[in-house]
């Protein structure tokens, strides 16, 4: 790489010379009318900085320093400085022409050899505890936070900033205002409010006093101050009794390092009962020392190209902004560095994921399938054009000769789980097995009753495994598998035991993916030679959300229902409005059809003030739907007694059932026909979703 970043400066101090000049035009005319040049000079100035020498550093900052509070003041003030600002980017300007007084040789982005990259991340893989400065316990306190390295040190953001480099005297500051305030300790001690014990500093600056208070206190550290001395304090301004007032405010000695205070503050989340200022100290300590050790996954050609920062100098400037920080802080360049570079790692992981897939061996099916084409005339109904080109898809990824790695994305109704079959014949007529492996026993058995229903006429032998299953039935079922003699078998998580095994495991389906870890999937393949996978979802993703976390798969969507499929309608009611809700539901019951009510949990909680499936199932079926049949359906329940609801739903005994997220997959009722899902704002998206395909079956 070049080391010769003229060319980038200079297009950097062309991109500030416009706007100010503009606003300088014609007698500073559009001084007022030119928005957001406080943000950019500060984001083009953080680009500059760390490309820049020594000589060219300072001028940056001056700068940058210039427009700190620029938008706040007045059209004088931004006069001047606009006056200021402009000789200094021309004097910058001057110092990048003339080249040989730069020592530009010495600028440019750190380029690691893989050992010193190791030795790098082995330094911030070190234990707090070996920092120096932090003692057993307060690696402790850190730790009950999730601090444990100096890694997560780094990446611990702050959630917000302050502004406290504008010093206010007492007289102009107001109730309700955050302000910084300078003055002397006119008196200090404890005061007494009924029984309640308070220590107190009067705080006066020349125009006022204010009184600083605290509630919780240490006596022996509060004696530390003495009358006389100058304090710099910042807080929420009170009043009470007609007397301003700071409540545990901020506060440092003027004769301290009070620059770490002054400018624009980072706000922690807290750690345990720590102040503010002693998590900024451990953390600002800790950035300072090791920040410059941080290996950013972005070469340095792309971060050029993009007007990024360096790893390093992002995550110090997020921890220790100095004086500007973006209002918009999404929009803020050490920030948007440090997402971009998260976001260049993973898809570099998943690129490298992808190509050594493409390497490794796989098992080339010849697509030309007798078992499809018998089970494509048996079916009671034609393939959707969706279908058909998914179908064409996964064809195509398995006839290559590396392994198919396929996410099949459609949404509850659209036909995944044949497609899937079809996948698995064409294994099947090659001579391999097949596996399908489901999150809940209901949606394995739901899968299972489907596809011996469509493969046992053409003699496919297709087996369910499940964790209720007797000794004796398991280990009948596991001969089959490891002989050959099973063809499709279909299960949940027991399919990955260690000792399930595989004559011959050419395909591998995975349903409802999100709901297994990539470890339980990769389990699941190791049962054969790098076979062919495609797992599935109904959980709509956008593309784009796609391409970046499933960019190791290639990408099949369903987006179309089979015909007479009716929309589902989703409405929002109030608490309030239940007895209305209910009605919908008791109208779609007397026309012959049946409901689900849904609740976040299946007991009454002490700390959460929820309703729960148990309390509720009683309340429903006594107070409000006397006249019908309810059931209760929940995860604590034994199979048997889940099996019972379930056989009491399907033949039409039940006609209301209440449950909990335990109907979420797997619970296929085409006679339902509404869903009621309370407190819906405990749920995600993706539960909200999938509980909504429960209906309109």
């Amino acid at each position: 790489m070049t080391k010769d970043l003229r060319p980038i400066l200079s297009d950097i101090v062309e991109s500030l010379l416009k706007p100010l000049n503009f606003s300088a035009k014609d007698g500073f005319a559009h001084i007022e009318s030119v928005k957001g040049l406080e943000s950019l000079v500060h984001n083009l100035c953080a680009k500059a900085i760390p490309l820049s020498s020594k000589q060219l550093r300072r001028k940056f900052e001056t700068l940058n320093t210039v427009f700190c509070d620029y938008e706040s003041n007045g059209t004088a003030e931004k006069k001047r400085r606009l006056s200021q600002a402009i000789r200094t980017v021309n004097a910058i300007r001057g110092m990048i022409a003339e080249g040989g007084a730069v020592d530009f040789g010495s600028v440019g982005f750190k380029v690691l050899a893989a050992k010193e990259a190791k030795a790098d991340i082995a330094v911030l893989k070190m234990p707090l505890e070996r920092v120096q400065g932090i003692s057993p316990g307060l690696a402790a306190r850190l730790h009950k936070k999730g601090l444990k390295t100096i890694e997560d040190v780094l990446y611990f953001f702050p959630v917000r900033y302050e502004d406290r480099r504008r010093i206010e005297s007492i007289a102009k500051v107001r109730p309700g205002e955050k302000a910084v305030i300078t003055g002397k300790i006119v008196a200090l001690g404890e005061a007494f409010y009924g029984r309640r014990r308070v220590f107190e500093m009067a705080i006066g600056d020349g125009t006022g006093i204010l009184k600083a208070k605290w509630f919780n206190y240490r006596l022996t550290y509060m004696k530390r101050y003495k009358a006389g001395e100058r304090l710099l304090l910042f807080g929420e301004v009170g009043i009470f009794g007609g007397q301003k007032e700071f409540i545990h405010p901020d506060l440092e000695r003027l004769d301290e390092d009070a620059t770490l205070h002054r400018a624009i503050v980072p706000i922690y989340s807290q750690i345990d009962n720590m102040h503010q200022k002693t998590i900024r100290k451990i953390v600002r300590n800790i950035v300072l020392s090791y920040a410059g050790r941080a290996v950013g996954a972005s070469p340095p050609a792309v971060l050029l190209r993009h007007g990024l920062l360096e790893l390093g100098y992002a995550l110090r400037k997020i921890h220790v902004p100095g004086e500007s920080v973006a209002n918009d802080i999404k929009d803020w360049l050490p920030r948007k560095s440090v997402v971009f570079d998260e976001f260049f790692c993973l898809e570099a992981g998943l690129a490298l994921k992808r190509e050594g897939m493409h390497m490794e061996r796989g098992i080339p099916f010849d697509t030309d399938s007798g078992l499809v084409r018998r089970l494509l005339n048996t079916l009671p109904f034609k393939l959707t054009r969706a279908q058909e080109r998914v179908v064409e898809e996964i064809m195509s990824g398995v006839s290559s000769a590396h392994p198919m790695n396929r996410l099949i994305q459609g949404d509850v109704g659209s036909g995944k789980t044949i497609v899937a079959i079809v996948a698995a014949l064409v294994a099947i007529d090659n001579g391999y097995q097949a596996a399908l492996m489901a999150p809940t026993e209901i949606l394995a058995e739901q899968h299972y009753l489907m596809s011996r229903g469509y493969l046992g006429g053409i003699g496919v032998r297709v087996s369910l495994m499940t964790g209720d299953m007797s000794k004796r039935e398991r280990d009948i079922l596991k001969d089959g598998m490891r002989s050959g003699e099973i063809d499709l078998v279909i299960g949940t998580h027991a399919l990955i035991q260690e000792d399930s095994q595989f004559k011959a495991l050419g395909l591998v389906i995975v349903d409802e993916q999100h709901r297994f870890g990539v470890v339980q999937r990769a389990s699941l393949k190791r049962k054969g030679m790098n076979p062919h996978m495609l797992v599935m979802t109904a959980t709509p993703i956008p593309r784009t959300l796609t391409m970046t976390v499933f960019g190791d798969l290639d990408v099949s969507v369903l987006d179309e229902l089979p015909p007479g499929r009716k929309e589902v309608l989703t409405k929002v009611f109030r608490q309030r409005e239940s007895m209305r809700v209910y009605d919908i539901v008791r109208g779609e019951v007397r026309n012959g059809r049946q409901a689900f009510i849904v609740y976040p949990l299946v007991e009454e909680s002490e700390d959460l003030q929820l309703r729960d499936a148990k309390n509720m199932k009683e309340h429903l079926a006594k107070d409000v739907f006397k006249e019908f049949n309810v059931g209760l359906l929940h995860g604590k329940m034994r199979g048997e007694e889940k099996e019972a609801v379930m056989r009491s739903l399907k033949t039409g005994e039940l006609d209301i059932l209440v449950a909990t997220t335990v109907i979420e997959v797997g619970i296929d009722i085409p006679n339902a026909t509404v869903i009621l899902i309370e407190h819906a704002e405990r749920f995600g998206l993706a539960q909200l979703h999938q509980m909504r395909g429960r209906v309109g079956r």
